[in-house]
């Protein structure tokens, strides 16, 4: 069977990591008719913006999507394309395995959890006013003198809809791949209302899936909504709460104990950094985002626009990425052999970047496109 798939090279380093990525799935022999849409700073003076429209009408049209690290300008410039991505096509679900793979430098071994991130709401929804703005005046007055007159503001919206749906994918992952446990994850004590609510609707979701709750002294008795459609098929997995700020802490020392996070956008977006430190960074950290029409696929890790053009940036994340999407696509024969090939290169340690080296400056470190050779070769290409 053919899979059209939008394939998106990116900016900085991200076309040479697509094209390893390309041909390492390419070579488990799944046929896969791509469609090149380019989007980030190079075709800003083409398009007259990092987004074309040409790229969200293919991802619609073909319902998945591959994509290399796209740059984000700090403190100005326009907006992330990979925040717009989420938002134009409703992907509200940030998807982000954290696996320890042998012959990965990490002080950690024993760690597999998921990190199940909401995408669309929280303070990264960009609803933000600038200091001296009439909206910011307004706001600042509303609060009583709770707000100092020369902030900005952003506001943090979190709904039952956003948190029901996020929180019902994590079981639905939780359930197809065998795993044990769903820990939501926020900061309720402080954000009453928001993080809150967050907490009050995973419950309702919790036990309409039939889920174990694992209780302390100090959380609050068990919800009484149910939601029909969850029907009970989560039974057996275990559902509990912790703060945010204990779950980094809980993290560092034993997160063996962990399976699958769910979590707003902010604390996500964080804590998926964190989960990809323990397994050897963000060069073996995959991600998906998915939504309820289309599903879309990257590496956790920025461009690197520095390194642009050196064929020196590690692969990994990204074919990493394709295994998931693989997996997405039904083709799981392939996906298991490709993250196989994966696993075996980065044990044997041969054919890996410099950042995967005992030293960064291993004089035997190879290069993007080599690492893709070497996989290749290990599935018979």
């Amino acid at each position: 069977m053919s899979h059209k798939v939008t394939l998106i090279p990116g900016d900085g380093t991200g076309p040479e990591i697509t094209e390893a990525t390309r041909r390492a799935i390419e070579a488990t022999g799944v046929d896969i008719d791509w469609e090149i849409r380019d989007a980030g700073v190079d075709v800003m003076d083409q398009y007259g913006t990092p987004l074309p429209d040409v790229v969200l009408e293919s991802i619609r049209r073909n319902k998945v999507a591959l994509k290399g690290p796209i740059t984000t300008p700090i403190g100005g410039g326009f907006r992330s394309v990979n925040v717009a991505l989420r938002k134009e096509l409703d992907l509200y679900a940030c998807i982000r395995p954290c696996k320890y793979y042998p012959g990965i430098r990490s002080k950690y071994q024993d760690v597999d959890l998921v990190v199940v991130r909401e995408n669309t709401e929280d303070l990264y929804a960009g609803v933000e006013y600038d200091l001296g703005s009439a909206e910011a005046k307004s706001i600042i007055e509303m609060s009583g003198g709770k707000i100092r007159s020369d902030s900005a503001i952003s506001i943090k919206p979190i709904s039952v809809t956003g948190t029901r749906r996020i929180v019902k994918q994590a079981f639905d992952y939780a359930i197809a791949n065998g795993r044990k446990s769903v820990t939501a994850v926020c900061k309720a004590n402080i954000m009453k209302f928001t993080d809150g609510l967050f907490y009050r609707v995973a419950r309702d979701v919790a036990k309409a899936y039939g889920a174990k709750f694992e209780w302390s002294d100090q959380e609050p008795d068990r919800p009484d909504e149910t939601l029909a459609d969850c029907s009970g098929k989560g039974a057996g997995i275990v559902y509990q709460e912790r703060l945010v700020d204990n779950m980094c802490m809980q993290l560092v020392q034993k997160p063996e104990l962990y399976d699958v996070i769910v979590l707003p956008n902010l604390y996500g977006d964080i804590l998926s950094d964190l989960c990809a430190g323990l397994v050897g960074g963000l060069g073996v950290a995959p991600g998906a985002n998915i939504g309820d029409e289309a599903a879309l696929f990257e590496p956790t890790h920025g461009s690197a626009p520095k390194y642009k053009g050196q064929n020196k940036v590690n692969p990994i994340a990204m074919i990493l990425s394709g295994v998931m999407m693989l997996r997405h696509l039904k083709e799981f024969d392939a996906a298991n052999r490709l993250e196989s090939a994966v696993a075996k290169i980065m044990a044997e340690g041969k054919h890996v970047t410099y950042d995967m080296k005992p030293h960064r400056d291993d004089p035997t470190a190879v290069g993007t496109s080599e690492v893709a050779d070497a996989i290749v070769r290990e599935l018979g290409g």
